[in-house]
């Protein structure tokens, strides 16, 4: 997708929720419904733990983090179909990122204050590129509060928990059920307890139970948001003298 021209608005979709409730799989398809990048900021936090295990260094050692970090280069570059590609330290990050050691140093240096303050200066950086759909866990409360599409994708931990051990199996990941339900819980604990930019909800967002609905129903409320939003302003834009 081409770059917005100088002072042309970008749409910025926000979907924020915790972990396991869709959010990737739907910003995916939303974005290919919309003609935008994804911006996948869980992947962005994902190669910055990648970049801390390979270096050995303990998740939980938080100053060493942050000055292992504040060396490290993550961006992102166009790549096939408009999709977005996470690049650490120059090359790309593939599925290195989605090894459970990676996603348990994950939620660990992503509840760093200094971690998130990088990685959001990056997020904003990179939409107002070209726009995007934009997945989280503080999108719309922290990145991107004054965009008018916002979707909050929930679900109970027992429910996610089902999704991602599906998914893990079908990976060829050694991994319990009750291991996977354990994590979502501690994930949800840390991501909604953490002191800066917590998982949260207000009145701006629209609110998705994801339970009982396929991918494409999930889309299919977020796509008609955000169309029936483009549509009103038009029609207030043609009223104007």
């Amino acid at each position: 997708m081409a770059e917005a021209s100088a002072g042309e608005p970008v749409t910025i979709v926000a979907i924020d929720g915790p972990s396991g409730g869709g959010k990737t799989t739907a910003a995916r398809l939303l974005a290919e419904r919309l003609g935008l990048p994804v911006l996948d900021t869980g992947a962005m936090y994902r190669a910055a733990a990648l970049k801390v295990c390979q270096a050995g260094v303990d998740p939980e050692d938080r100053q060493t983090v942050v000055e292992l970090l504040a060396s490290t280069e993550i961006d992102l570059r166009p790549a096939a179909g408009g999709a977005l590609e996470v690049m650490l330290d120059g090359f790309p990050v593939g599925d290195r990122i989605r090894t459970p050691q990676v996603t348990a140093a994950t939620s660990r240096i992503s509840a760093y204050p200094e971690v998130r303050r990088r990685q959001v200066a990056l997020q904003r950086r990179v939409a107002a590129r070209r726009g995007a759909v934009v997945e989280g866990r503080d999108i719309g409360t922290v990145v991107f509060t004054d965009t008018p599409h916002k979707f909050f994708l929930r679900a109970e931990p027992e429910v996610r928990a089902d999704r991602r051990y599906r998914e893990l199996r079908a990976a060829g990941a050694d991994v319990t059920r009750e291991k996977v339900l354990e994590g979502i819980i501690d994930r949800d604990r840390r991501d909604s307890g953490r002191s800066d930019s917590p998982l949260t909800c207000d009145e701006t967002y629209t609110v998705i139970d994801t339970a009982e609905l396929s991918p494409e129903e999930i889309v299919d409320r977020m796509a008609s948001s955000v169309e029936g939003h483009f549509q009103r302003t038009r029609k207030t834009d043609a009223r104007m003298p």
